[in-house]
């Protein structure tokens, strides 16, 4: 791959990453203990994912059991948890702290699919915008060490690249829209 492309190729690889993890915390009706990634506690004063103050685990398909490291933060991770935008009440047993998620109804499975869909087309728009910034880049060389049909070709193959990741995008949302439809 030509240098003047690796950056861009990394950038979109990062966009890939972003959308990645955002899907994998949206919830499709089991347990899955990625839906904590965003929560941060507040751990002697400094904001820590719950996943390095306590143990997480998924006893059972619709449920997040978390065991904190120290009783005192048990609190703590409650209000966390309660002031997310999991919309999920924790239960608390004065040792562990237990996430039960109930059965999706057909009309939140549909928000949560369109979610996944604006989700994918940020991650487009953000891989086209990395592909403009490219092309702008790359006109800005011209009258350069560089021929005109070095552009275009720079053009083409940023634009196979852009292609590549787009489809991407669209199988990852294709993917997680049948997890999330998936009774």
């Amino acid at each position: 791959m030509n240098e003047k492309l690796k950056v861009y190729d990394e950038k979109m690889t990062k966009s890939m990453h972003s959308l990645h993890s955002e899907l994998a915390a949206i919830r499709a009706g089991r347990a899955n203990p990625h839906v904590l990634d965003k929560i941060l506690v507040d751990y002697y004063g400094t904001p820590t994912p719950i996943q390095q103050v306590a143990n997480v685990s998924v006893p059972e398909a619709r449920m997040i059991q978390i065991q904190p490291w120290e009783k005192s933060m048990l609190k703590v991770l409650e209000k966390a948890i309660m002031t997310s935008e999991l919309g999920i009440n924790p239960t608390n047993d004065g040792s562990t702290i237990r996430l039960i998620f109930p059965e999706l109804t057909e009309e939140r499975r549909k928000e949560l699919a369109k979610d996944v869909k604006k989700k994918g087309e940020a991650a487009k728009v953000a891989i086209r915008n990395i592909r403009r910034d490219g092309n702008d880049a790359f006109k800005k060389l011209k009258g350069g060490d560089i021929s005109e049909d070095e552009i275009k070709d720079l053009e083409d193959e940023l634009q196979k690249m852009t292609d590549k990741y787009v489809k991407e995008v669209d199988k990852a949302v294709d993917e997680k829209t049948k997890e999330v439809m998936t009774v």
